[in-house]
């Protein structure tokens, strides 16, 4: 689950494809590489699945077992990154419309906790919504997210952050600017 899109909530994204390459021949309902799925998030609980709007590079076949989620060419949309069988990795890369939702990337650095934050929650509170996300160290087979948090602020340009630590340590930040990466030193109420 991660938000594609910016508009704050989160989109389901799967990898697909069979574990026994062999099956196909006997079972040809069965075939070993199949599309990956992506369902958009339109809130109230409901999604609707995206076949040729989300691209080639998500309806073609492969035999997938992991994926990761960043923002690679830190352009503010959520890239994938997708480790498949037997063939080279897939990067799917977002690119937004420039009206696209608004968004804020934050970047924890441990300093009484652990360096990598692991463990970390960040709250991010903007207009009348509130998400929360936690710094992991895996996140699917094989494969780990980008460190760096990413929240989806839809139309809002500001949003609120409360991190909370490992060490038990909470900080807030007021009022922060959308559209762009800051970086929090654990204990240390400057952004950087």
């Amino acid at each position: 689950m991660v938000d594609l899109d910016n508009d704050g909530l989160p989109d389901l994204f799967l990898v697909t494809g069979s574990v026994y390459p062999e099956l196909e021949k006997k079972l040809p309902g069965y075939p070993f590489r199949t599309p990956r799925v992506i369902f958009r998030n339109l809130g109230n609980g409901k999604f609707e699945e995206l076949v040729d709007e989300a691209g080639p590079g998500v309806a073609a076949a492969h035999a997938s077992r992991g994926c990761a989620f960043g923002d690679f060419d830190n352009d503010g949309d959520v890239d994938v990154l997708i480790v498949n069988m037997n063939e080279p990795p897939s990067l799917l890369r977002n690119d937004l419309a420039p009206d696209a939702g608004h968004w804020l990337k934050v970047k924890l650095v441990g300093v009484n906790s652990n360096r990598s934050a692991i463990g970390a929650r960040a709250i991010a509170r903007y207009g009348d919504r509130r998400q929360a996300q936690e710094v992991l160290s895996q996140s699917s087979f094989y494969s780990a997210n980008d460190p760096r948090l990413h929240f989806g602020l839809g139309r809002e340009q500001r949003a609120h952050l409360e991190i909370r630590w490992p060490s038990g340590l909470v900080q807030r930040f007021e009022d922060l600017a959308a559209d762009r990466l800051v970086t929090i030193r654990e204990g240390d109420d400057s952004l950087l």
